[in-house]
């Protein structure tokens, strides 16, 4: 059995660095990577964590390094913990009618990745969502790095637990009868503060 480590710490990269064989170059950088592997933004794996950097803007967070890992997506300075989802009425491959927008809201089983133990118990792992909807329905104007096309729906994890206990999904029309609080890009910060102090 192979030695057991703690876990890496990652830094954040430039874009700068280097592939190489044995510390010889070989004529691309991560920049070429992260181009490759993330251009297309519109699909639903890389819109989410696109999501996830707006709120993590909207926070002051981006410094951070994203942990796919962690239970939860972000933390807030004063340590509220963030799950965001995203949905979108247009998609990257061809429709013929808009999207639903829906949220997965699914409870699920931490992993400690201090201890690499899986917890018992299931519940949310955050203390707010924020589900975010790339609100554009037009396929000619539609940009995802316009923070002014996406709206945020800000929601404590107490009122899913209370009123839709372990269901998995949720519409936007349900977020709102619970009491999702809308928000803008550059209001998302504060109305998590208002939705945790309650």
């Amino acid at each position: 059995m192979s030695e057991t480590h703690k876990p890496f710490t990652v830094s954040r990269k430039s874009g700068s660095e280097v592939f190489h064989h044995s510390g010889q170059p070989i004529g691309c950088k991560i920049l070429d990577f992260w181009s490759w592997a993330y251009s297309d933004y519109l699909g639903n794996t890389e819109r989410g964590a696109l999501a996830e950097f707006i709120v993590a803007a909207d926070l002051g967070r981006m410094n951070q390094v994203r942990k796919g890992w962690n239970p939860f997506d972000l933390e807030t300075s004063d340590g509220v913990k963030i799950e965001v989802k995203q949905s979108a009425y247009l998609q990257a491959w061809s429709q013929k009618k808009h999207s639903k927008i829906i949220f997965s809201i699914r409870p699920t089983r931490a992993w400690n990745f201090q201890t690499d133990v899986m917890e018992k118990d299931v519940r949310r792992q955050a203390d707010v969502y924020v589900f975010c909807v790339l609100a554009n329905k037009d396929p000619k104007t539609l940009d995802p790095l316009d923070v002014g096309q996406w709206k945020f729906y800000v929601l404590h994890s107490s009122l899913l637990n209370n009123k839709v206990k372990n269901q998995k999904t949720i519409g936007l029309e349900s977020l709102l009868r619970i009491g999702a609080q809308q928000c803008d890009f550059g209001s998302i910060a504060d109305t998590i503060r208002k939705v945790v102090q309650g």
